[in-house]
């Protein structure tokens, strides 16, 4: 088990464009993870395999050792603290912006803001080195629709084209962070795989310089 190595790595754009990073260091999963219902599929290599997982428990699976490495944006991993992790590569994968946004014209009559949010830990982060007091409704998804029915003033969330927020009237009003798909690396297995592991890290960041 000890020559095993796990990557956890989510569905969606940030598998899309890990696959081809991975199949230049010679690691292409067996299984189409399309249409597989599998949720550890086996690879190219023996020792290695891969979890599917949803993104934001990317990190915790990482830092707990259930897999040894993941791939997870930069606003997961800000919003997880990054506690027991490495995160040595920056994919340069899967790229947009945390941004706040809001109406064009947002009010100005004194009343502490409120942002609609699934980026909590963010949010609270950035307001708080403005100085500036607001309150955070925790929301899990359509951030859009906050601002639109009054539930929010502002919303903080991920941007890429921008299409969305022109399409309900919103603007990008502040940036927060760049945002793209680091690898993460479990502490211990750093340690006890440390061959295994240095080698994916360099063949990586070897596959992201030539794309």
């Amino acid at each position: 088990m000890n020559n095993l190595l796990t990557i956890a790595l989510s569905k969606g754009r940030i598998f899309k464009e890990t696959l081809p990073l991975l199949a230049q260091a010679g690691i292409e999963p067996v299984d189409d993870p399309e249409t597989s219902r599998k949720l550890i599929l086996d690879t190219s290599q023996a020792g290695i395999k891969l979890v599917i997982i949803r993104a934001a428990d990317v990190p915790t699976y990482v830092e707990y050792g259930a897999a040894d490495m993941g791939v997870a944006g930069k606003d997961v991993l800000m919003e997880h603290g990054g506690n027991g992790l490495y995160e040595p590569v920056d994919l340069g994968i899967a790229k947009c912006r945390l941004m706040v946004a809001g109406p064009e014209n947002p009010r100005s009559d004194g009343r502490r803001l409120r942002i609609a949010t699934k980026f909590v830990r963010s949010t609270r982060r950035y307001y708080a080195n403005r100085r500036e007091q607001v309150e955070i409704i925790k929301l899990y998804g359509s951030m859009e629709l906050a601002p639109l029915v009054g539930l929010s003033d502002r919303i903080v969330d991920l941007v890429d084209t921008g299409n969305t927020l022109k399409a309900n009237g919103l603007v990008p009003l502040e940036h927060i962070a760049d945002i793209s798909s680091r690898l993460v690396v479990n502490k211990a297995a750093m340690k006890m795989k440390h061959d295994r592991v240095t080698q994916l890290i360099t063949q990586l960041r070897d596959a992201c310089g030539s794309q």
